[in-house]
């Protein structure tokens, strides 16, 4: 029998984004999103430098005469399509991995915000960056978690008439990580490893699915996906104050 409650669930993003805009909170908000922002674009400059290439070689092998010569505009809306697309499903990855080190931080000033008590006594710098490897090895676990049955699920999508049930189970599985994600943070924090954390999701899964729907619904928006990590960070950082209490009651 599934266990927690779906609407409490989705309730925590919008916390989150509530969260993100105190004072205390800020700054390891902004720290990873600047950079993630210089990151993507850099990236998008230079795929569009390629892409500028690419079609100008596409052109050449058409005659002059051809009216395809005159479309390349429309490649260029495709391309803009296509990369937006893809920076939005990448960018949680790659935002997760350069920001870990900031997010784990980051949940726990909001545990203290929410609970008024300390996660741990160092706060300093040093120990952020000492922090590195080991988040880093963190979000490598999601992934190797992530990877096989990501891949399960798009060979399902191949196979005819089974595939019609791929697209629910794709939607259900992402909202499920998006839950394990970043409810990750603060367990972290706490020590609890990872595959006791999807023993403690699982005690409360609707409430992880309510959760993570909304996060992976903004993650496929362009632009919303840049705010939306670190709102996500401090929701789950209310559903595991909330919801972690409530499975030890």
């Amino acid at each position: 029998m599934l266990k927690g409650n779906f609407f409490r669930g989705l309730g925590y993003l919008g916390e989150g984004f509530q969260l993100i805009r105190q004072p205390g909170l800020r700054l390891f908000v902004v720290i990873p999103l600047v950079i993630n922002v210089l990151l993507f674009g850099l990236l998008f400059y230079f795929l569009a430098d390629l892409f500028s290439e690419l079609i100008t070689t596409a052109m050449n092998w058409l005659p002059d005469w051809s009216w395809l010569q005159s479309l390349d505009w429309l490649f260029w809306i495709l391309y803009g399509g296509v990369i937006l697309l893809m920076l939005a499903y990448g960018f949680v990855i790659v935002a997760n991995l350069i920001g870990s080190p900031f997010y784990g931080y980051l949940a726990e000033l909001t545990e203290k915000h929410l609970t008024g008590q300390e996660v741990s006594t160092d706060d300093s710098w040093s120990a952020i960056i000492k922090d590195i490897p080991r988040a880093l090895w963190r979000e490598v676990q999601k992934i190797v978690y992530y990877l096989p049955r990501a891949i399960g699920l798009f060979v399902i999508g191949l196979i005819p008439v089974v595939n019609l049930v791929a697209a629910v189970l794709w939607f259900l599985f992402n909202s499920w990580m998006m839950a394990l994600q970043y409810v990750d943070y603060p367990a972290d924090n706490h020590k609890v490893s990872f595959r006791a954390l999807r023993s403690l999701l699982g005690e409360t899964r609707l409430s992880a699915f309510g959760f993570g729907l909304p996060v992976a619904l903004a993650a496929m928006v362009p632009i919303l996906n840049l705010v939306v990590v670190p709102a996500a960070v401090c929701g789950a950082t209310a559903y595991w104050v909330r919801e972690n209490g409530a499975t030890r009651k």
